[in-house]
């Protein structure tokens, strides 16, 4: 069967709800993500090329524009670095970029200090943050979810030249982050382990929020600008002060597999056209409209 079919096949019954659903949470979760953590780091040519060949099955990945063709091992392949200038962000002060290669999610207005993980069902801020004063910072303002998928580039960078403050490590479960879980499971991204990072616009003074959740397979969340790497054997919550100042485009960090990051900014930013359910974004590309004056 040529590699295509089999690919769409294999995608068909895959994507089936159920057997999604069965497949990606009805197994020991944090077994299997340390399993897959321990196992994508092996270093033999042989179990190396197996497993980009089976990853290849299952989804459309593209390395034309990794900074390199050849790889250590499938975690080498997952976290992969991209070519000096493959994705330029917009240098325009008036837009905030999106952090990382995405498929939009959910979207739109914090009201009553909740957002939405998809139609129907609602999670609060304060328990995705972890804090009270945070999640009140951005009510009246806008949320975006970005979703990485497995095949997609894992790193993530700043969407403005940013300081940021504080970041706050939250353990949690490793349940799969993909539609058919959050049409299923109440307000998943509070239950997965997370690490929201809190910080400010540089020039404006708005702080603004980037939540990475972490997923089934997902080893750990790493930050360029941090020492220490959280995951899944940390204990948390626990908040980590830091003082980094990042440029528009740098890189902040990168999972060690697909999964999700959910930015909020407060009152007065505005969607760009981009900013649609379903569509397609690429790091550094323009997420949402800054106002002119700053909220400090």
């Amino acid at each position: 069967m040529p590699l295509p079919t089999l690919r769409s096949t294999l995608a068909r019954v895959v994507q089936q709800e159920d057997v999604n659903f069965l497949l990606t949470n009805r197994i020991p979760r944090r077994l299997a993500t340390r399993f897959i953590g321990w196992f994508s780091r092996i270093e033999t040519p042989v179990i190396r090329d197996l497993s980009i060949g089976v990853w290849r099955l299952f989804a459309d990945l593209d390395l034309s524009d990794a900074q390199e063709t050849r790889f250590r091992s499938l975690h080498d392949c997952f976290v992969r670095k991209l070519r000096e200038g493959a994705r330029p962000a917009d240098p325009d002060p008036a837009l905030l970029v999106s952090p990382c290669d995405a498929i939009v999610g959910a979207s739109g207005v914090v009201e009553r200090g909740q957002a939405l993980q998809v139609k129907g069902f609602p999670y609060p801020l304060c328990d995705l943050l972890g804090d009270d004063a945070e999640a009140a910072l951005y009510e009246g303002g806008w949320y975006v979810t970005l979703r990485l998928t497995s095949a997609m580039y894992h790193r993530f960078h700043a969407p403005h030249d940013l300081r940021v403050e504080a970041v706050t490590y939250i353990s949690g479960d490793t349940w799969n982050v993909n539609p058919i879980a959050l049409k299923r499971i109440e307000r998943l991204f509070c239950k997965n382990e997370r690490a929201p990072i809190h910080a400010r616009l540089v020039r404006s003074g708005h702080p603004i929020a980037l939540v990475p959740v972490a997923a089934i397979l997902v080893a750990g969340i790493r930050f360029s600008f941090l020492d220490a790497g959280l995951d899944l054997r940390e204990a948390g919550p626990r908040r980590i002060p830091c003082d980094a100042t990042l440029d528009k485009g740098t890189e902040m960090g990168w999972f060690q597999h697909g999964s999700t990051i959910v930015l909020f900014a407060p009152k007065g930013f505005r969607p760009h056209d981009r900013v649609r359910e379903g569509a397609t974004i690429r790091a550094g590309q323009p997420l949402l409209h800054v106002p002119e004056t700053g909220n400090a």
